[in-house]
């Protein structure tokens, strides 16, 4: 029998109706797991195995009543650290924060809690979210399960470690340039970065969702069906849809699919990944999807532009720290933001104006097709000390060119696993979609899911 710790939500759930097993029992797998893990990983902040017990207790005696919460009543579960959960501090990964308890569970924890799902812990990340990596200089540096030497990616850095490592199957990360689809790219699992607004999240910024890292794109469906609830305090929301997110059947013939392979900037793609990514089209070309590639659509314009405003905002944000704040940052983002400083107000409207001018890239480019498939990263997982697959700070975001223009675009895509490298490294399949096409994307990667053939184990020892 597979140990508690690894079945996946949608199992745990049906256990807990047909009282095969309790919350209680599968919340202590989960926390022996991570005892176990956790020394190596450095996955968790503010890790509270108490609560989380109280929480399964609870759990336990609604479902014996019949009464479970919502969909994840006693499913185990991890929160990423900027997104606020009432009493923890929320240090945005960095030493430069004054901790001060959050108030107020963000949108993406209100859910959660609503639902009755059992909250181990927060997730860590880098610096201000702005690093493809695990390092922080407020955290330890996370590791990625497949190869400790390696970082899991960023910034949901712990949280793709964490479902990787089987610390409980639902994970909520979240992305604004490619932070929950590379982590889960190289550490094997589904992640998906949701249409913008689909998931309310608190304080709203351009291109910034929240959304699952899963081992399953069930798993996937089944936590977008909570955290999709609307909130009011993200006037940038999508209105409320009513979505059948756990009807995943879906057919790939006749499905029209773009392969982008060449992104037109950043670092060229590895050989591993690119034969895994045309496999896969392989696959749906088998199943009896129409193939045709897709041209880069990315200018070296249109990624300098979005570096220099998002430099900016970050030093508008450093300057308002105290110089002993300032030097307490991670000094690779220190010394990337400090280039936001030498910017003119024209320098920073052009970089503001290659964000309307990605996302116009990025819908022309992906108009004719139902789905669009790429690497989700061109390079494999660096060292874990590396802050970015470049380690540098004048070239930050080489390795974004497949992921970021979705973000602009607002369009769904998401991270699958469609290989393995011969060192056994997980190689991610990015799958996007049409505007607003969440459920399509999903059920198109659920079809994938189905053609890819068996996985490797888990690295859960």
């Amino acid at each position: 029998m597979t140990e508690l710790a690894d079945l996946t939500a949608n199992e745990l759930v049906a256990g807990y109706r047909a009282q095969t097993f309790s919350p209680v029992e599968v919340t202590e797998a989960v926390l022996a797991r991570i005892d176990a893990r956790e020394p190596e990983l450095r996955a968790l902040y503010a890790y509270d195995a108490a609560s989380a017990r109280e929480a399964a207790k609870a759990s336990e005696a609604r479902w014996h009543a019949g009464e479970p919460s919502g969909p994840i009543d006693g499913v185990p579960l991890t929160l990423k650290e900027n997104i606020a959960s009432v009493g923890v501090p929320t240090p945005l990964g960095t030493a430069a924060t004054a901790l001060k308890p959050a108030t107020a569970d963000a949108p993406a924890a209100a859910r959660v809690r609503e639902s009755g799902a059992v909250l181990l812990a927060k997730t860590t990340m880098p610096d201000y979210g702005m690093l493809t990596s695990g390092l922080s200089s407020f955290h330890p540096a996370s590791r990625n399960p497949w190869d400790v030497t390696r970082t899991p990616g960023g910034s949901s850095a712990g949280a793709a470690s964490a479902a990787a490592a089987g610390y409980g199957p639902l994970h909520v990360g979240t992305d604004i340039g490619g932070s929950i689809r590379l982590p889960a790219g190289w550490c094997g699992l589904v992640g998906l970065k949701p249409s913008f607004g689909r998931v309310p999240v608190d304080p709203p910024f351009l291109g910034r969702v929240a959304g699952p890292l899963t081992r399953t794109v069930a798993d996937t469906a089944l936590l977008m069906s909570v955290l999709a609830q609307p909130d009011s305090r993200d006037h940038l929301s999508l209105p409320p849809a009513s979505i059948d997110w756990l009807s995943l059947t879906g057919f790939l013939s006749g499905l029209r699919v773009g392969l982008h392979l060449d992104p037109g900037v950043g670092l060229p793609v590895t050989p591993a990944v690119a034969d895994a990514v045309t496999a896969a089209a392989d696959l749906f070309a088998s199943a009896g999807a129409i193939v045709e590639p897709v041209a880069p659509f990315l200018t070296r314009e249109h990624l300098n532009g979005l570096d220099t405003f998002w430099r900016v905002r970050a030093w508008s944000d450093m300057a308002a720290l105290t110089e002993g704040q300032r030097a307490q940052v991670l000094p690779y983002i220190a010394e990337w933001a400090a280039g936001g400083a030498e910017a003119t107000g024209v320098d920073t409207y052009r970089g503001f104006a290659a964000i309307d001018a990605i996302s116009v890239a990025a819908l022309r480019a992906t108009e004719p097709y139902d789905v669009v498939l790429s690497p989700t990263c061109p390079v494999l997982p660096p060292p874990a000390d590396w802050p970015s697959p470049t380690n540098d700070p004048t070239r930050p975001f080489e390795h974004i060119a497949f992921t970021v223009p979705y973000n602009m675009s607002g369009q769904p895509a998401v991270s699958v696993n469609c290989g393995y490298t011969p060192e056994g490294l997980p190689i991610g399949l990015q799958i996007a979609g049409r505007r607003f096409a969440d459920l399509e994307v999903l059920r198109v990667a659920a079809a994938y899911e189905e053609l890819r053939g068996e996985q490797r184990p888990w690295p859960v020892s």
